[in-house]
């Protein structure tokens, strides 16, 4: 059996369980767990946890001993050819399949992408808010297409019809795609997009805790250890 520090793989590798954040304290209490397939990242959350881009290596190494099977890192330009040249340094920094890179499914981004899947290189198109940009991200064989959820909400939009939408349109292509759902701020809004199909989400590490750490099952652990030191 695993010892705890050493997890075996997740019993059920079609659902990926992801936690969003490159904030190391907050991830180290949460990590390792076999439940956790990868970690997300992006410039904006790396900002918040006082980093850079030449942290990244660092990073990248140490969520790789935290046992986490892949690491999704985001480019930081905007042109094609610029994203190419970024994503072979970063792919650099780990083993074939534990780096993946994220591109916003803009133009230029879906062009990048598009030539990375087909070297083998998992992509992850994030910033997708329209069903079609789903279906794209199928079309050019990304491992993950993103929306956000939380932040369509924002804008205004039903977020959880249109990932409805995104779900079909990736049920209807014969593409492993997945749909990652990011952006996710309660206990309900995961089991919401859970329950539409999605087979990947992302979320902060507090919403994590939230999610497995249940006071009535402690409490009954409790109980049970009460009545198992009574016997003694």
């Amino acid at each position: 059996m695993a010892d705890l520090l050493h997890p075996a793989p997740a019993p059920h590798p079609d659902f990926h369980l992801c936690l969003d954040s490159a904030d190391l304290d907050a991830l180290r209490t949460c990590l390792p767990h076999p439940l956790v397939h990868g970690v997300t990242t992006n410039p904006t959350l790396l900002r918040r946890a006082g980093l850079r881009q030449a942290d990244l290596p660092r990073l990248v190494q140490t969520l790789l001993g935290l046992r986490v099977r892949q690491v999704q890192v985001q480019v930081s330009c905007a042109q094609t050819d610029e994203m190419l040249r970024e994503a072979d340094g970063l792919i650099a920094l780990a083993d074939p399949g534990q780096l993946v890179v994220k591109i916003p499914a803009t133009r230029e981004g879906l062009a990048a992408g598009a030539e990375l899947a087909r070297r083998g290189v998992p992509v992850t198109f994030t910033a997708v808010w329209a069903p079609e940009q789903a279906l794209f991200a199928a079309m050019l064989g990304a491992a993950y297409a993103a929306p956000y959820l939380g932040r369509m909400q924002d804008a205004g939009l039903d977020g959880l019809a249109q990932i409805a939408q995104m779900q079909a349109r990736l049920e209807g292509s014969a593409a492993p795609t997945r749909l990652l759902v990011a952006s996710l701020r309660s206990r309900q809004a995961c089991l919401d997009v859970i329950a539409l199909g999605a087979r990947a989400i992302t979320l902060p590490p507090a919403l994590f805790a939230e999610l497995i750490d249940h006071e009535p099952t402690r409490a009954a652990e409790r109980v049970f250890l009460a009545d198992a030191r009574a016997d003694d």
